[in-house]
């Protein structure tokens, strides 16, 4: 069955575009029509992904660029830059930028803390605050707005007090910005993503993976691609009607679970 073709003409920003999550959420974009530019901290992952990306529709255009969503002056320049080279700022934006610095609580440093809420809660911050000022001045007549979340933010993880944090703000700045935002026309979403398997998960050993999935009641990890469907509903008309929402891509309710001391350091 052919893919949808709901985002045809709309310029969608995705940050954290070079990898796992945020590269599928791009090539899923791009296979439903949008231009896509491709944000990231590493212009190699960058590039990696916007080579991976179809054009298959007229006028689809996509870019690649690096962007610091920590820095205030690096994410101005990403908006202003996409709207010098495309007249318009991104119609749709996907915060999917995050890092972890994982260590329990009585042993994490300062520097571990601060540093993921720098990037996860207050880049989501800066990047949703720099392009929805861009679609208000301009008049645009609508907007959505994607923050890529983590089941983590609702029900916590060993080894993730920083981590969990950070995503539960993530939370309330979407439901904040959600009724801010709306008499704009711009919607703002979360998606919670469960155990997915990317890059960061390459890492756990075999017998941690085993474990997880017994926790998930549809019996496996999730991929990349079912969260970025989550997302294409979302930047789409489909959802014309859904702001201030936080979707669970978690294969079933983990809320119920209780996470074994063994497995620690996993997030969505």
């Amino acid at each position: 069955m052919a893919a949808p073709t709901r985002l045809i003409s709309r310029l969608t920003l995705v940050t954290g575009g070079g990898s796992g999550i945020g590269r599928a959420v791009c090539q899923r974009l791009a296979s439903e029509g949008a231009s896509v530019v491709v944000a990231d901290i590493n212009q190699e992952s960058a590039n990696e992904t916007l080579s991976s990306l179809p054009d298959d529709f007229r006028g689809q255009v996509h870019t690649a660029t690096v962007v610091d969503v920590s820095s205030k002056d690096s994410v101005k320049k990403l908006v202003t830059n996409i709207q010098t080279r495309y007249f318009q700022p991104p119609s749709v934006c996907v915060n999917t930028a995050g890092i972890t610095q994982d260590d329990f609580l009585l042993s994490m440093e300062e520097e571990q803390f601060d540093r993921v809420i720098q990037v996860n809660l207050k880049g989501s911050f800066l990047v949703t605050q720099a392009v929805t000022q861009a679609l208000v001045a301009c008049g645009a007549p609508k907007g959505s707005i994607i923050t890529v979340g983590s089941i983590v933010g609702k029900v916590g993880n060993l080894g993730q007090a920083n981590y969990a944090a950070s995503k539960a703000g993530v939370q309330g700045l979407t439901l904040t910005a959600a009724k801010e935002l709306s008499r704009f026309g711009i919607r703002c979403n979360c998606v919670l993503p469960g155990f997915i398997t990317t890059p960061m998960t390459d890492k756990v050993p075999e017998k941690v993976i085993s474990k997880i999935t017994t926790l998930v009641p549809l019996g496996r990890m999730g991929e990349p691609a079912e969260v970025a469907d989550a997302c294409a509903f979302l930047a789409s008309d489909d959802s014309r009607y859904i702001t201030g929402a936080s979707i669970e891509v978690t294969g079933g309710d983990l809320l119920q679970f209780i996470f074994p001391a063994d497995v620690v350091f996993i997030k969505g």
